[in-house]
């Protein structure tokens, strides 16, 4: 037991060297994402200068539509909040190599919780509403993860395969749910009746639609780095990422760190699918979380798995979002060109990490 012991204290209590390379891979990192984003934007402006627009005038659009107006700067950050969320719990995953891209789903699942609990218990006094409600969306979308955790434990199902289908199933649970016992009678579109007050989340800002989800974003990121750095899970989970037989060696149970950070990753989905119906919405509709799981493995993998970086790389994609419908509403450039930025930026995110890995073996 000593053996294992000790590299297990070394996991969260790190020497010198170690935060020396924690603090040179975050910057190679950082490094690699900002170049990313640079080469993607100058791709994306040859493309509005071929659709006969003017690319500065574009993106000085794109700016003033991210951060131009507090209406501007509250609708950005609120868009980012679910990203950062789900993101966080992917990067965990990511880091043991267990490859979760069902948040989608996940979230789906946590925005139905979440509507349920608020229905029923909103009229709770004080929080509890917010409490209950954001707490459901939790359960939902860690039970939702841990399916995909126990087909791979039991029946030896690869993540990808399960996370990747339970997220259609989910969508469809959404659907089905709001043309079932939660639909909103006589409405003509497939929704839930209104959340009661007490359970929407409150606003930063008077007069301004900001809601308090951002900052629930940022401390579920920041809890999260300290799991990963400092805590004998993290570790397990960094050890098992890099390598499999050595986590054995140390002792440390792949099958419950599985089952653990996966319903960990599902549970800050499912929060992520509460704080847009309770922060946004107002009430569960169909399609509400359509694009958020998918994009958030990007933003994962843009922050380097690491989830303090995940929180610039969130707010990239939600101000860029924000900012291409301004570009679109005053210029006329198509708003889809943020799908294109996203995707260039992950693609020369990935390159230039594949030419690192190379250089380091040579």
């Amino acid at each position: 037991m000593k053996g294992i012991d000790k590299p297990l204290d070394v996991g969260f209590a790190p020497s010198w060297s170690d935060r020396l390379l924690r603090i040179t891979s975050a910057g190679r990192a950082l490094r690699d994402a900002a170049l990313a984003v640079a080469l993607a934007f100058a791709v994306t402006a040859c493309f509005i200068v071929l659709s006969g627009h003017n690319p500065v005038l574009a993106f000085a659009h794109m700016a003033r539509g991210a951060v131009g107006s507090e209406d501007a700067l509250s609708f950005a950050l609120n868009k980012s909040a679910p990203y950062i969320l789900a993101a966080t719990g992917i990067a965990l995953c990511f880091r043991a190599r267990i490859i979760n891209i069902g948040a989608e789903g996940q979230i789906a699942v946590g925005g139905i919780c979440a509507t349920w609990t608020a229905l029923h218990f909103g009229t709770l006094p004080g929080v509890l509403p917010i409490v209950a409600a954001l707490f459901g969306a939790a359960i939902g979308g860690g039970v939702w993860a841990c399916i995909a955790a126990l087909l791979r434990i039991g029946r030896g199902v690869n993540e990808v395969i399960s996370t990747l289908m339970l997220n259609f199933v989910g969508l469809l649970m959404v659907g089905e749910v709001l043309n079932g016992p939660m639909g909103e009678a006589g409405a003509g579109f497939p929704q839930s009746p209104l959340v009661p007050d007490g359970a929407l989340l409150p606003m930063l800002l008077s007069g301004a639609d900001l809601h308090i989800g951002i900052l629930i974003a940022l401390a579920a990121s920041g809890l999260a780095a300290l799991v990963l750095w400092r805590t004998p899970f993290g570790f397990g989970l960094r050890v098992l990422g890099a390598s499999a037989s050595a986590a054995r060696y140390a002792g440390v149970s792949s099958t419950r760190l599985l089952l653990a950070v996966m319903a960990l990753a599902g549970a800050l989905a499912g929060i992520a699918g509460g704080v847009e119906v309770l922060g946004v919405q107002s009430r569960l509709i169909e399609g509400f979380s359509v694009g958020f799981g998918f994009k958030a493995v990007a933003v994962a993998l843009l922050g380097g798995l690491d989830p303090l970086a995940v929180i610039p790389a969130g707010l990239f994609f939600g101000f860029v979002e924000a900012g291409a419908l301004a570009m679109q509403r005053e210029i006329g450039v198509p708003s889809s060109l943020v799908d294109v930025i996203q995707g260039l930026t992950m693609a020369f995110v990935l390159c230039a990490r594949g030419l690192d890995r190379r250089q380091r073996r040579v």
